[in-house]
Order: C-alpha cells, then structure tokens, then sequence
C-alpha cells in the first residue's frame, strides 16, 4: 500500500513540474507609442527587468524626451553616448551604405517640417525651407569618435525607424540570458520569435496585417517564426492627399526632401534580428519593387513580404527570397 502512495505522488508530481514547464508567462503594456507582448517559458516575472531596458533605451534614443543623449545631441549639446545608441548608429551607418541612402535617419528634420499626420492635404512647404534642411540631411555627415557623435549643427538623427526593432532585440538577448529560450517579443509589430510556443508545443504563429485604410485590423498571411525576427513597414497609417486625389505616403524621398508617392502599402522583412529587419522594411518603402528585387539578389539573408496596389488599384502580394508561406 506504502508503495503504491509513493508511485502515485512521483506520478502527480511528474505531471505539477510537466504543467509548469508548459505554461508560458506573459508581460504587456505600453512603450515607444505603441504596445508591447512578451510571452516566454518560465515562472519567473521579470517585468522589472524589461521596463529597465525599456527605460535605458528611451533614455537613450527617445527624441520625444527633452533629457535624453539623442534629444542634447539633436540641440548640439556635448553628449558621450550609450552602448545602445553605439550599436544602433553603427548598424544604421551600415544599412545606410548598402542602400544608398534609402535608408537615412537624418532625414528627421525634414519629415518634421511637412508635420504628417494620419490626415489632412499636403503642405504648402517653401523650397528654399526645403532644401536647406536638406543641406544637412547624410547619415555619411554624421561621423562617431570616442563614443561622441560628431555632426553638422542642422542634422537631426532620429533613429524611430530602428530603434523599436533594438528594443525588441534587446528584450530577447535579456531572456536568452536567462535561459528563456522559447519566447516571442512583439513591440508594435516588430517581432524576434525564439525556439517554439511550449504551450502549444508548435512553432511561433504571427501574421502580417491587411492595409486597411480605414484602421480595421484583418490578417492578409500568418507564418510560423523561429529564431528569426520580422519587421513590417506601412504607408497605409500615415498618408497625405493633395488637391488630385493622389495619396502620398509619410515616406520622405531622402534624395528630393518631398513625400514619396508609393503604391507599396505593406513592406515585411524577416532577418536574424529585428533591428534590421525594421531598417529594411523602411528603406524598401522608398525603393520601389524593381529595386527591391534587384537589391535582395545580392541579399539572400533578407526575406521580403509585399503588398501593394497595381495599376487598377487593387491588392497583389509578391514574396521575395522564399519568404514563408502561411
């Protein structure tokens, strides 16, 4: 009797540590606008943690805080930078040169001064205005000498079209660290998706979004993602419309200083890490299919989900470099 008790609790107990192995934590709020998810496989709530980092990153990159490095480096105060911003200006110096520019985070200025916004006609901006702040436009302006950033008194870096991706890199180095192996971090959209879903048992499923117009959300593909990371870049939130109907993406032609007019909507790209994947899927809204496919020729690593509007206005999807079918 005595040993069939002790079978039996080693049996339950089996079955207690089998449950909490399998059952995933999940953290979410608010950060950088938008929302955060995190889901992993352990107990352990490391919330603290996360808004730390969080806290470090906006500390560091957030040019919606008058305190932080970008923010006193934006006015041309003396500023010695942060390992996070080190790693994201090196990394959009780098994706800078391999797009000739389509990639630029010192275009900031200029996107300020047009003052886009989800509606409302373009505005009446003065050349002469534009091509000044253009004078200052060139992440190739921009130079990094003992952790200080040396730059034209004009230039204004905004790293918004990365820096949301680092985040969601950060946050799951942090969980690796902490042998979280099997998790999915989602910032707004920008997703690094590790190992498996262990509640499942099945790999991480996440979708790529309809470009509703009028802000419903609907999902065009959902893919499996494991150990790889995934951006999207939209023209569909933020447009503009001028006096022929023609809508204008908030993209800003890094060349020209004036709105791009794209009928790319939707830009998804798969990396190793999310902070590239968000540059890409920015730059490429500026580049234009014909150029996208030329540049992923060279760039096997890169994986590329479009959705766009063909000449009768209707929707086509195109995937690039064996992007994952749903």
């Amino acid at each position: 009797m005595k040993r069939i008790l002790i079978v039996s609790f080693l049996f339950f107990l089996i079955l207690s540590c089998k449950k909490e192995v399998y059952k995933n934590t999940i953290l979410e709020g608010a950060i950088f606008g938008t929302y955060y998810r995190v889901t992993y496989n352990s107990n352990i709530d490391y919330q603290k943690q996360i808004d730390s980092l969080f806290y470090a990153i906006n500390k560091s990159m957030s040019t919606y805080q008058t305190n932080s490095d970008i923010s006193k480096l934006n006015r041309n105060e003396n500023v010695q930078v942060d390992a996070h911003f080190m790693k994201v200006f090196k990394t959009s110096k780098a994706i800078y040169n391999k797009t000739k520019g389509a990639f630029d985070p010192t275009i900031g200025a200029v996107v300020n001064a047009w003052d886009f916004g989800p509606e409302g006609k373009i505005a009446n901006l003065d050349s002469l205005k534009i091509d000044s702040l253009m004078l200052s436009v060139g992440l190739n302006k921009v130079k990094f000498t003992n952790n200080k950033v040396v730059k034209p008194k004009g230039t204004f870096i905004d790293f918004n079209a990365i820096a949301k991706g680092y985040a969601v890199d950060v946050v799951s180095e942090f969980l690796e660290s902490k042998n979280a192996k099997n998790h999915l971090v989602d910032i707004g959209g920008e997703l690094r998706a590790s190992g498996i879903n262990v509640e499942k048992q099945l790999p991480w499923k996440v979708g790529v979004e309809n470009p509703n117009f009028d802000g419903t959300q609907t999902i065009n593909t959902a893919i499996s993602l494991k150990d790889k990371a995934m951006a999207t870049s939209g023209t569909y939130r933020k447009f503009k419309v001028d006096q022929n109907g023609n809508r204008y993406a908030h993209i800003i032609d890094t060349k020209t200083g004036y709105p791009s007019k794209t009928n790319l909507l939707s830009i998804s790209v798969i990396a190793d890490d999310c902070m590239t994947a968000d540059a890409y899927a920015t730059a490429f809204k500026a580049m234009g299919i014909e150029k996208i496919k030329a540049f992923l020729k060279t760039h096997p690593e890169l994986k590329v989900f479009i959705i766009f509007e063909n000449e009768n206005k209707a929707l086509e999807t195109l995937a690039l470099n064996d992007f994952p079918e749903s």
